[in-house]
């Protein structure tokens, strides 16, 4: 069953901090082979209005945590320590109840297959128009007249005649721009992205991330952006956060991060992208190794058997045996010391980058 460790208080005046404060976060599941540390240890803040982009390989925890933002686990298979605070509300003892109340109100989420997320027996009007009507108390028809109205604000041709269509009668850059619509249809606070544009052609990928960005400005919703794209993540974030084995490995400013990352996986993420300028033919650089196991994760730094500069840390073998700490603001999970950081980056991996 779930696991508490507070109890919910009530919430703090708007403005008065983060939008949302995730503190220390621990999420396992219980499976036949033993129990999953899918997080393990995960804090971070996003203020209003900014956008955060978290990236990482697949299993690294991005979803999971932002499942656990929106209570979405199993409490008879998944353990849930620590805090998260949306708008000074502490979700992680909250009642189904109010998180019921919360889902698609405060907080809401943009799935990455919209044909799987919508139903193939509703209209797509209907869809939107009933997150609007439970939470905001509306008629039908001023519930469906919002569904048109956000059909449009999203760039559906047409609104008022394709509200009445199925999503199967859609596109997928149309179905996206509805997921889109339903999700701000009550002007949610707080919106999670997870990977929405993974499925989409470059173009209609664009005119997404566009759309997000005017819709951001217009309803001042902070943003949780998940991607495995750090040119979408480049393009979109105000903040990045680096994910490896359940936790934060790296966070920062856009330009921070990308301008001069400090971990070695960061610069692994960066040093493995394709270039437009590369030489024709020319091979990628990928990261050596594979993600551990969360059934067995390694002791000490998580990313220490696949890292090829552990033996530049001052201690013989602190990458196997001490797990390096998150410093707040700008930091970095890495014994190396911050001169370190900085030489290899500037004397190692820029020049490969170009």
């Amino acid at each position: 069953m779930t696991t508490l460790t507070k109890e919910a208080g009530a919430p703090a005046p708007a403005g008065s901090g983060p939008l949302l404060s995730v503190r220390d976060l621990h999420v396992s599941f219980k499976t036949e082979d033993g129990v999953v540390r899918a997080v393990d240890g995960l804090s971070f803040d996003l203020e209003r209005g900014r956008t955060l982009g978290i990236v990482g390989e697949s299993g690294s925890g991005k979803s999971v945590t932002n499942l656990t933002i929106l209570g979405l686990h199993n409490p008879m298979f998944t353990t849930v320590e620590g805090e998260i605070l949306l708008d000074g509300r502490e979700l992680t003892t909250a009642r189904e109840s109010e998180l019921e109340k919360l889902r698609g109100n405060k907080v809401a989420m943009i799935f990455q297959d919209p044909l799987t997320a919508l139903s193939p027996y509703y209209t797509v009007g209907r869809q939107i128009a009933e997150p609007y009507m439970k939470h905001n108390g509306a008629s039908k028809k001023a519930a469906w007249e919002r569904a048109v109205e956000m059909l449009g604000k999203v760039g559906i041709p047409n609104p008022r005649e394709r509200a009445k269509d199925y999503p199967h009668q859609f596109s997928g850059g149309m179905r996206q721009r509805a997921m889109i619509a339903m999700a701000l249809v009550c002007d949610p606070d707080l919106l999670i992205a997870d990977e929405p544009t993974t499925a989409l052609d470059v173009t209609v990928q664009a005119q997404i991330l566009d759309l997000l960005k005017d819709l951001q400005q217009e309803f001042g919703s902070g943003i949780i952006f998940i991607t495995h794209d750090l040119g979408v993540i480049a393009d979109m974030a105000d903040d990045i956060m680096v994910m490896y084995a359940g936790g934060a490995v790296e966070r920062g400013t856009v330009d921070e991060v990308l301008r001069s990352p400090r971990h070695p996986y960061t610069w692994g993420l960066l040093n493995s992208m394709p270039r437009l300028d590369s030489d024709l033919g020319a091979q990628l650089s990928p990261i050596p190794g594979t993600p551990p196991s969360l059934l067995t994760p390694p002791p000490g730094c998580r990313f220490h058997p696949r890292c090829t500069f552990q033996d530049r840390v001052e201690g013989t073998g602190r990458c196997v045996r001490e797990r390096p700490l998150m410093a707040p603001d700008r930091a970095s999970a890495c014994h190396l010391t911050e001169d370190q950081k900085r030489t290899i980056f500037m004397e190692e991996i820029k020049p490969r980058l170009g």
